[in-house]
């Protein structure tokens, strides 16, 4: 029997161990040094925007227009005008502090017992966050001065100086977090330090590598900021993965009573092989986002693309020539008492026999479970989360967001019209924009105060307009309708370029960007995944069977991710609560990560099944074997993902929440629910239909899925093997 790419690629590295393990160091190091001098370079707001609103940041851009960090104080008192004293300490504090370039007239509420300093950070907007601490302990002075009122800040320089922080220090707490949980279980499952070890060293390696390439490609592709926290939670979870069900492979082989070049060698056939199929797969998947013609997501692909590949390439060349060098050796370090442990295999094999016995029942029941679980998905609505949204309620920074968004209504994030003319000073240009704001003024749908800022020597001015409502509801969403259709055309119509931006314009663009988007991103992973599967195992059922079952998998993680973040059910128990909508970006990232990460899990279990069924054995027969040979394997491997994903779950911010608990949940559901007891169900099912492969197909190559060659068992010297399969 021929030997197929992965046999080949693990035989040249077990041969050239020396060559394979240096050259990958070499180009580990290499990639991140270069990545180092190079730097990340991130989006733009311009290249990150959609429609009209990505039109009027970029406008802006072009003419080198920055807006400065602006700052808000907002100083409240029980009782009307109580304020008075502390406004002229407050407004002589930020001016002393040397920091503010323009500190505006104060604007008063309403009710008379809220007043609102606005100024602007002077220096460059993109380090303001680093030069706001100051101001804030001046205010802060002056406040404690005035114990009769309350004095707090809110701004750009504030806010993202407290994100800076938290970011920083949760994603510290996830990269330390998430390598011992995955070294602790992959020292469970095996038994032994270095049989743990060595899986997560290639995957960091292959993270580290991919990382310093991704720096280098972002200088002409640019990036979005989480687009590396995104690779270490894909290169994580793929890549110890992989090395696992290689590793699994090569020590059930050598159990089984083979010499080590030949285990390695079956290893390397079947388990490798099956890390190319799967590895090409989730790349594939990935590549699906270059569809949605949306900046992030393009970003994103290349991310995962970039270190999916090298897991893959460091699973079939590093692995077996660390696996040759090492021997029965990378038993070293065992665990006593995780010697003999056989409950995850007690644990399968209870699962699968009222399965096989009645596979029509458990079908049914398994995909009412998941269908149920999905059914919130159906009500899902996606938005760009505002802060307050983002960012848990008990905050200091989000209270004082909403006392000032309640006092001064729109004034936090208001709509931002940009009007670009050949000669913005014209009197018919002029007139034209007094028009609009004079509309403004009288709507009772937008707030006070709308400012302009006229740009002349760009011909730019930009019109701040703050919208009625909180920023995202129904009213706010109609005060944009009515700024767009009714009020800017009126006024700008066939006079000069008006665009309208501003964080509810951006929400807004953006989703309806995605919705046009979406379907062909679904309808090209569908396809595509369908013609790998087609070809990798000659069935059309076993094809349709993959795309069936993860859909019910994406389904069910879209409907918990809508009960728990968008209505609040059991929000608590991961420390936040419901916001009343997912992060837009969210469904499209989580369809084609969930597509492509399932299919470790198809194929590797369904490569063993028809393994089996190519020796020879009946097709209900070779389920079972199949099943129970990859349970171990499978188990250890979700519960990886399980608990990398989850740590995403733990962070501060809302999406990140969204992110790891949608696809945590999604991986637990499709290792159990769907591998254990839908695949092996439909399977039985089907019998032998399960390799019907129409004659007009015939033409398809044959693919191998067990060993290169036939080999006599030889008797080994004895060794340890963890866990029963």
């Amino acid at each position: 029997m021929e030997e197929n790419l992965a046999a080949r690629l693990g035989g040249w590295s077990a041969r050239h161990r020396k060559t394979a393990i240096i050259g990958w160091l070499v180009f580990v190091v290499a990639a991140v040094l270069i990545g180092g001098m190079a730097g990340q370079r991130q989006l733009t707001d311009g290249e990150q925007g959609a429609g009209d609103s990505g039109r009027a940041v970029r406008i802006l851009e072009e003419a080198g227009i920055t807006s400065p960090a602006t700052e808000m104080v907002l100083i409240h008192s029980a009782a009307p005008d109580g304020f008075r004293a502390a406004v002229p300490d407050v407004t002589r504090a930020i001016r002393d502090s040397g920091r503010a370039a323009t500190v505006r007239e104060p604007l008063i509420s309403r009710d008379h017992r809220d007043a609102l300093v606005q100024f602007d950070m002077a220096g460059d907007p993109k380090t303001a966050a680093d030069r706001v601490e100051p101001v804030q302990a001046a205010v802060a002075r002056a406040g404690t001065a005035h114990p009769e009122v309350r004095v707090e800040e809110f701004g750009d320089a504030s806010g993202n100086r407290w994100f800076n922080k938290t970011l920083g220090k949760d994603f510290s707490q996830a990269e330390l977090t998430a390598v011992p949980l995955a070294l602790g279980i992959l020292l469970v499952a095996f038994g032994a330090l270095l049989a743990a070890v060595v899986p997560v060293g290639i995957a960091l390696t292959a993270f580290l590598a991919a990382n310093g390439l991704l720096a280098v490609i972002s200088h002409a592709m640019h990036m979005d900021g989480s687009a590396s926290s995104v690779m270490l939670l894909m290169g994580l979870a793929v890549g110890v993965d992989y090395c696992l069900f290689y590793l699994r492979r090569e020590r059930e082989e050598r159990a089984a009573g083979r010499d080590r070049e030949t285990a390695l060698r079956i290893a390397a056939a079947t388990s490798g092989r099956s890390v190319l199929v799967s590895g090409l797969t989730v790349m594939v998947a990935m590549a699906g986002m270059f569809m949605s013609g949306m900046a992030i997501f393009e970003g994103f692909a290349v991310a995962t693309i970039l270190v999916v590949l090298i897991a893959v390439i460091g699973s079939v060349t590093v692995l077996p020539a660390l696996l040759s060098l090492l021997g029965d050796r990378v038993e070293f370090g065992r665990i006593p008492f995780l010697r003999r442990r056989r409950s995850s295999g007690r644990f399968w094999n209870a699962v699968l026999r009222p399965v096989l016995a009645r596979p029509g029942v458990s079908a049914a029941l398994a995909a009412a479970f998941l269908l149920a679980l999905a059914a919130p998905a159906l009500g899902m609505h996606t938005e760009k989360l505002r802060i307050d949204q983002q960012v848990p309620k008990d905050t200091a920074l989000i209270k004082t967001y909403e006392r000032i968004n309640a006092a001064f209504p729109g004034g936090n994030d208001p709509a931002l019209v940009v009007v670009k003319a050949s000669d913005i000073q014209a009197p018919r240009v002029r007139q034209a924009i007094a028009s609009l704001r004079n509309a403004a003024r009288r709507n009772g749908e937008f707030g006070q105060p709308i400012r302009e800022q006229v740009h002349a020597a760009a011909n730019v001015a930009t019109i701040s307009v703050p919208l009625a409502g909180n920023g995202s509801d129904a009213t706010s969403r109609h005060a944009l309708a009515t700024l767009r259709q009714r009020l800017v055309p009126a006024a700008l119509g066939g006079v000069a370029e008006a665009r309208v931006g501003g964080p509810l314009a951006f929400s807004t663009d953006w989703n309806a960007q995605l919705r046009d988007s979406i379907v062909p991103v679904f309808l090209f992973v569908l396809g595509v995944t369908f013609l790998l599967m087609l070809i990798s195992f000659r069935s059309v059922p076993i094809a349709a069977t993959a795309i069936a079952l993860n859909l019910l998998s994406v389904g069910a993680a879209y409907g918990v991710m809508v009960a728990m973040f968008q209505h609040g059910w059991g929000a608590s128990l991961v420390g936040t609560q419901g916001v009343g909508a997912i992060e837009a970006w969210l469904p499209l990232f989580v369809f084609v990560v969930l597509f492509g990460l399932s299919m470790d899990y198809h194929v590797f279990v369904v490569s063993r099944i028809r393994e089996a069924y190519d020796r020879g054995v009946p097709t209900t027969a070779a389920v079972a074997q199949g099943i129970r040979a990859t349970a171990g394997a499978v188990t250890s491997a979700a519960v990886i993902m399980v608990a990398v994903f989850a740590v995403f779950g733990t962070l501060s911010m809302q999406d990140f929440k969204q992110m790891g608990v949608g696809l945590s949940i999604a991986v637990l559901l499709d290792a159990t629910i769907v591998r254990a007891v839908l695949l092996p169900a439909v399977m039985t099912l089907l019998g032998e239909r399960n390799w019907y492969l129409p004659r007009a197909l015939s033409w398809l190559p044959g693919v191998s899925h067990g060993e290169p060659t036939a080999a006599a068992p030889t008797v080994p010297q004895p060794i340890y093997v963890p866990t029963n399969h």
